[in-house]
């Protein structure tokens, strides 16, 4: 059924004033919110059937109403206006995609808890294995006579490293013949390749020789096989409380225990063809988010591949405002992977609503 233009004024207002107070909503609110001329009797009707069609929920009998997933649906979709940044929440965010990180695992730490704290909300940060890592370069290290750092760059520009002690002496000379042994020919190689490439060294190299490329060629397999399974990061838990829906325990505490496994990230989707995505209540996977909302942005890592940063949240949340913000936080992210020597331009190049804050 077609809600009618004024039906559609009055669930906007109900949404949109519940997100403020987090209070069911009366008539009287809504004649002062929505600006129409007419009664409270008329609001209170055309309330009463906005709830039989499914779009607003009475807590208590004689309590006002309160938005449902399916009147949060249809508020995202057709009646939420675009919210646009600030200059002082653009700034935020560009101060903060500015600083110098270059580990992904550092940037998705500190990523989550800027967002966090711009939000108020738990966020969480996944990253996708959707291609094949690969490594570019070996640098080995000399740090004693009997110990080595081996530092690994991959093609997604991600650095790991790693000390191996060795229980016999290594000169100098045999640690960079075995850095342009493994630079010639353990490049360029995806996990499955590294395998079967270590196994045709074996056939012509000594057992010593052999033995030092195993140890780095094994770290190397480690470091891709991470860098291919869906890594999820979470910060911000404790925000969770501060919100009326969750003050209870009994609330708050199945949906913390969620966001703190990290395994249980695989239940988020992965963002296709979507550049801002709102899950609302039941459209969550998860059990423990059927009463919670979740916002995700996507952004491109490189190399194909993708990564998510999200919020969760009581269905309450201000959609246009968070939705704004992290689709703008993640544009920033797409900036600084696909181009790491560049910054991020300054919050003048866009077009703000207002200078107030809010």
């Amino acid at each position: 059924m077609e809600l009618s233009e004024r039906k559609k004024q009055i669930l906007r207002a109900v949404v949109e004033n519940y997100i403020q107070t987090a209070e069911p909503v009366g008539s009287k609110a809504i004649v002062a919110a929505a600006g129409l001329k007419v009664s409270s009797a008329t609001i209170r009707n055309e309330m009463a059937e906005l709830e039989n069609l499914g779009y607003l929920e009475q807590p208590h009998t004689s309590a006002g109403r309160i938005p449902s997933p399916k009147g949060y649906r249809l508020y995202v979709n057709e009646l939420m206006e675009e919210h646009r940044l600030t200059m002082q929440e653009a700034q935020k965010i560009n101060d903060a995609l500015n600083l110098k990180m270059r580990e992904m695992d550092q940037v998705m730490t500190e990523a989550g808890k800027i967002i966090s704290q711009l939000t108020r909300y738990p966020t969480f940060s996944l990253t996708t294995g959707s291609r094949k890592a690969t490594i570019t370069r070996y640098d080995l290290l000399m740090v004693e006579e009997s110990a080595f750092i081996a530092v690994l760059m991959t093609d997604g520009q991600q650095v790991r490293n790693k000390l191996f002690r060795l229980p016999t002496p290594l000169s100098n000379p045999q640690l960079q013949l075995l850095s342009t042994l493994l630079n010639t020919s353990f490049t360029g190689l995806t996990l499955e390749e590294l395998g079967p490439a270590l196994e045709r060294v074996a056939s012509h190299a000594g057992e010593e020789a052999y033995g030092l490329i195993q140890l780095v060629v094994s770290f190397a397999m480690e470091v891709l096989e991470g860098l291919e399974a869906n890594v999820v990061h979470t910060a911000g838990l404790p925000t969770l409380l501060a919100h009326p829906e969750y003050q209870s325990l009994e609330r708050a505490e199945p949906i913390m225990n969620f966001l703190t496994e990290m395994e249980e990230g695989a239940k988020f989707p992965v963002l296709q063809n979507d550049k801002v995505k709102i899950l609302i209540g039941p459209e969550n996977v998860a059990d423990e988010l059927k009463d919670s909302s979740v916002i995700m942005a996507s952004y491109d890592i490189g190399g194909g591949m993708q990564g998510v940063i999200g919020v969760v949240g009581p269905t309450r949340m201000n959609y246009a405002d968070l939705a704004a913000r992290l689709s703008y936080f993640a544009d920033g992210l797409s900036r600084m992977f696909g181009k790491p020597e560049n910054e991020i331009p300054p919050p003048g190049a866009m077009e703000p609503e207002d200078d107030k804050e809010e």
